[in-house]
């Protein structure tokens, strides 16, 4: 099967509990990435400054101290002039308002800043790696729920590791080939039913699962999915 891409990239924390910088520095050296951790606002701005070229992506609490909150991402971005991908930590944003300007701003997206672990690099994958993972603009939620795929005649089960409106992602150490297609069939936590998915992968690393993009779903089916995407977006912070 193909994997994904492996080459190292250099990933700056920027937060100021210790607990998170120290969680997302082990999960990304486990996989053999380049973790920088700072702790203010002025620290960061100094490291995008001195070593812009060299920085792969930047992940982002918005209420570091002395820093007001998305005027932290303006001063990167008068920095960067718009060149590096920044995510921000979800549980730092207060509304829909940071929301839209942040958008306005480039960002490319959201984690949860108390994910497990072994999440967190399923996360991140995404904004590491572009070029071989799909983007979809939606948040993503995180989502550890049982799911069986079809392919040809085998059936498979594995547990869900985030939700997107067009999207998931399996925790597997058997992906299926990037472009290979598969039937899912999950329900939702609080669900009545299952869902039934038509989807196709979008990438695939044997150390965190695969990517399922969706191709085929039914009205209701998608409702469903965007109406929980929505609700545990700013609620789901400390799963």
């Amino acid at each position: 099967m193909t994997s994904g891409p492996t080459s190292a990239k250099t990933v700056v924390i920027a937060d100021d509990t210790g607990f998170v910088r120290d969680r997302f520095k082990t999960a990304l050296e486990q996989a053999g990435h380049r973790a920088i951790t700072v702790r203010s606002a002025v620290e960061l701005l100094a490291k995008v400054r001195a070593d812009l070229d060299h920085i792969d992506l930047v992940v982002v609490d918005l209420r570091l101290p002395n820093a007001p909150g998305v005027d932290l991402v303006r001063g990167l971005r008068k920095i960067d002039e718009g060149r590096l991908t920044v995510l921000v930590f979800s549980g730092t944003i207060s509304s829909a308002d940071e929301v839209r300007e942040l958008a306005s701003l480039g960002v490319a997206g959201y984690i949860n800043e108390y994910s497990a672990v072994q999440h967190i690099l399923p996360s991140l994958a995404p904004h590491l790696f572009p070029d071989s993972f799909n983007r979809r603009g939606s948040p993503r939620v995180v989502l550890g729920i049982p799911i069986a795929y079809r392919f040809g005649n085998t059936i498979a089960t594995a547990l869900t590791l985030n939700l997107s409106r067009g999207g998931i992602a399996v925790r597997t150490t058997s992906p299926l080939e990037i472009g290979g297609r598969a039937r899912l069939r999950f329900r939702l936590p609080g669900g009545k039913r299952e869902l039934d998915v038509e989807a196709r992968v979008s990438w695939c690393d044997r150390r965190t699962g695969m990517g399922l993009q969706f191709e085929r779903v039914e009205g209701p089916d998608q409702e469903a999915i965007d109406e929980f995407v929505d609700a545990h977006f700013f609620n789901n912070r400390r799963a």
